[in-house]
C-alpha cells in the first residue's frame, strides 16, 4: 500500500490526529473536489478531536473518578424520593461556576458516591478540572506530604481545582491536625471553588467529626453555605443487588426441580 507522503511529516510533527484521518480525508476531499483550504479544515477540525479527546482522558485519570459511575447509568428507580430536576440541574454544572457545593447525605449504598463521581464526569466534560478522593486518603496524603517536603504543591494542586470530591466524610475520625488540614481546605475553597461532600452521617453529627466545636462551627459555616443540600434515601444499592441475585437463584433453583419432577412423571407414563 503505498503511504501518503505527508504522513511521516504529520508524525513527525506529533500530528497524530491529522495522521489517523489522512487517507480517509484525502478521498473525501477527491470524491468531493475539495478546494485545498477545506481539505486543509476538516484535517485540522481532527487533530482538535483527537487533542480535546486526549486531554478529556487525562482529566479522567487525573480526577481519580470511575466514568462508569455516571448521571445516565444512576438507578433513580431505587431511590424514588430524589428529584430528577435538581439532579439535571446541577448536572449542568453552573453550581461551580459559582463556586458553590453539593452534600450528599444518607445511609451506606444509597448512590451517594455515583453521584458525585456522575458530576464530577459533567464538570470534565465542560472543561473543569476535578479530585475525588475518600477524606481519609486525602488527609493521609497531607501528611505524608508533610514528611517528604511536597506539602505545597499537594495542597496547593487540591485547592487549584475547580471541584474537590471529599467522599465518605466522617466515616474515619479525624486526628487534631487532619481537622485543621480540612478545615483550612473548606476556608480557602469558601465561595471560590466548589466542594461535592458525601457522608452517611447525619449533620448534627458532623461537628463531632473534627473534635473541635470552634473549629468544627468555622468549617461548618463555610461548607454549608452557598450548598445544595440532597438527602438520599432507600435500601443500599448492594444489598438490593444482593436480594435480587439470591431471588434469582431460588427462582431458577424451583425452575430446574420443576423440569426434573415434569421429567420423573413423564418417565413413569
Amino acid at each position: 500500500m503505498q503511504v501518503h507522503p505527508l504522513l511521516p511529516k504529520l508524525k513527525r510533527l506529533r500530528l497524530g490526529g491529522m495522521a489517523y484521518t489522512l487517507e480517509q480525508r484525502s478521498q473525501e476531499a477527491i470524491e468531493r473536489s475539495l478546494p485545498p483550504v477545506e481539505f486543509l479544515a476538516l484535517l485540522v477540525d481532527d487533530e482538535i478531536e483527537r487533542r480535546e479527546q486526549t486531554k478529556f482522558r487525562r482529566r479522567i485519570v487525573e480526577a481519580g473518578i470511575d466514568e462508569s459511575k455516571s448521571i445516565a447509568s444512576f438507578d433513580f428507580a431505587a431511590a424514588p424520593r430524589l428529584s430528577r430536576t435538581l439532579i439535571n440541574e446541577l448536572s449542568s454544572c453552573r453550581f461551580v461556576e459559582r463556586g458553590e457545593n453539593v452534600l450528599l447525605v444518607g445511609p451506606t449504598g444509597t448512590g451517594k458516591s455515583h453521584l458525585a463521581q456522575g458530576l464530577a464526569y459533567e464538570a470534565i466534560k465542560r472543561g473543569y478540572r476535578v479530585l475525588y478522593r475518600p477524606l481519609h486518603h486525602l488527609i493521609n496524603k497531607l501528611y505524608a506530604a508533610r514528611a517528604d517536603g511536597t506539602f505545597h504543591k499537594v495542597y496547593t494542586n487540591i485547592l487549584r481545582v475547580d471541584v474537590l470530591i471529599l467522599d465518605d466524610f466522617g466515616l474515619v475520625p479525624l486526628s487534631s491536625r487532619g481537622a485543621q488540614d480540612l478545615y483550612e481546605i473548606i476556608r480557602d475553597r469558601y465561595e471560590r471553588k466548589s466542594i461535592i461532600l458525601t457522608s452517611n452521617r447525619a449533620p448534627e453529627e458532623w461537628a463531632e467529626v473534627f473534635g473541635n466545636p470552634l473549629l468544627a462551627s468555622a468549617a461548618l459555616d463555610r461548607l454549608t453555605h452557598h450548598s445544595q443540600f440532597i438527602e438520599m434515601k432507600g435500601e443500599s444499592y448492594r444489598q438490593r443487588q444482593r436480594r435480587l441475585d439470591n431471588e434469582g437463584s431460588i427462582t431458577g433453583e424451583k425452575e430446574v426441580l420443576g423440569n426434573t419432577t415434569s421429567e420423573k412423571k413423564g418417565g413413569d407414563m
